[in-house]
């Protein structure tokens, strides 16, 4: 049996968990002899350290978001070709050596730059020769992600795979536009007859941990004739404020693991109010779901929505504007959902080589190959 290592970063739910948890599921869907296992570098070398900074990470976003958001640009952002971070290569390059050692995998996927870029300079310095995958889970590739000395890359837009490859010297080959993966439930879209009778229905997102300003968004309703629900994930507090409305037409929901519930939620709704992060739009658009923006977070999400924007995949919520008046506005705009439709089936061709049974095909046939100098002959 084929073994193969997954690498997100911190233990808290996140899209890098998720990407991960996805393309196992895609493993173990279609190719059964397959072993996934997922392993946090931070936790394995102090799970104690691990909780601080998922406790420190969580608590500067929400209190001093411009700080995070200039340290963030600082680190990542500064399209550094050659960035270092010495300190980190000390701390944590025999830890992974000590983790490939133990594990022996066939095959290393990345959902975080962190681990990438450990493992990419452990390629650099050739101690390790295990395939290695950077599976890219926001609209951009900062500069933590390990780059040159990792075999493939599966990115979310065309423009990210012509950037790689020109700033960083890849082989075409190397470089897979995927999107950002979902769940295969999200590729099934259920075409709704009957949505034009009913009340708009809207499916609100603020993340894994319920944060940005949904409660305040909500406050703003003045009428009962758009429907939402309300994803609150791990918030109990945003829960009980929103039940506490009392609102007949606002119904918080709390974490849903489920992915078939999550798709039902999906069906079952008319667009999507959520805050840029790469999963969620992701699936929203798998589902082929009008996309209204209400907060980003610092740093990442930011540059997320700039390009999506550019994209024109997402409506960008004002807020000096009753929300249902925004969305009701769209609804009877058809120049404004014609566009939409337009720029949506223009992304959709562009990552088809992301389908759940075309990632899973590639990496059994990338572990199965006789080739150990891997030149590029698996290609999506």
């Amino acid at each position: 049996m084929k073994k193969v290592l997954f690498f997100p970063l911190l233990r808290m739910p996140s899209g890098h968990h998720q990407v991960a948890d996805t393309v196992a599921e895609y493993l173990e869907k279609y190719e059964g002899d397959i072993e996934c296992k997922k392993i946090d570098l931070l936790s394995e070398w102090n799970p104690l350290v691990e909780s601080i900074v998922t406790k420190t990470y969580l608590e500067w976003i929400h209190y001093m978001p411009e700080t995070y958001a200039w340290v963030y640009k600082q680190m990542a952002c500064k399209a550094n070709t050659n960035r270092s971070y010495k300190y980190y290569e000390f701390l944590f390059l025999k830890k992974m050596k000590r983790i490939l050692e133990e594990e022996n995998p066939d095959l290393i996927i990345c959902t975080h730059g962190f681990p990438s870029y450990i493992l990419n300079q452990l390629k650099n310095k050739n101690e390790c020769d295990i395939p290695v995958i950077n599976v890219y889970t926001d609209f951009f590739i900062n500069d933590v992600w390990g780059k040159r000395n990792i075999d493939y890359h599966f990115v979310p837009t065309e423009d990210a795979k012509i950037e790689l490859i020109k700033k960083y010297k890849l082989s075409e080959a190397s470089v897979s536009v995927t999107g950002i993966p979902v769940s295969r439930q999200f590729y099934q879209v259920k075409k709704n007859p009957e949505k034009k009778s009913h009340k708009i229905r809207v499916l609100v997102s603020g993340g894994s941990v319920g944060l940005g300003n949904i409660f305040q968004l909500l406050t703003q309703t003045r009428k009962d004739d758009i429907e939402y629900f309300v994803l609150c994930g791990k918030n109990k507090n945003l829960y009980q404020k929103i039940a506490n409305l009392n609102c007949n037409n606002i119904h918080p929901l709390s974490y849903i693991s489920s992915r078939e519930k999550m798709n039902e939620l999906y069906d079952k709704v008319d667009a999507v109010i959520t805050k840029p992060g790469g999963v969620t739009i992701s699936e929203a658009l798998k589902k082929e779901l009008p996309i209204f923006i209400h907060s980003a977070l610092p740093g990442q999400e930011e540059i997320n929505l700039k390009l999506l924007a550019e994209l024109k995949l997402v409506q960008l919520l004002e807020a000096d504007q009753l929300i249902e008046d925004q969305l009701i506005n769209y609804f009877n705009n058809p120049e404004l959902v014609s566009g939409f439709n337009h720029a949506l089936q223009e992304y959709l061709i562009e990552v088809s080589s992301g389908h759940p049974v075309k990632i899973s095909s590639f990496i059994h046939s990338l572990m199965n190959s006789t080739n150990t100098s891997l030149n590029r002959r698996c290609v999506l």
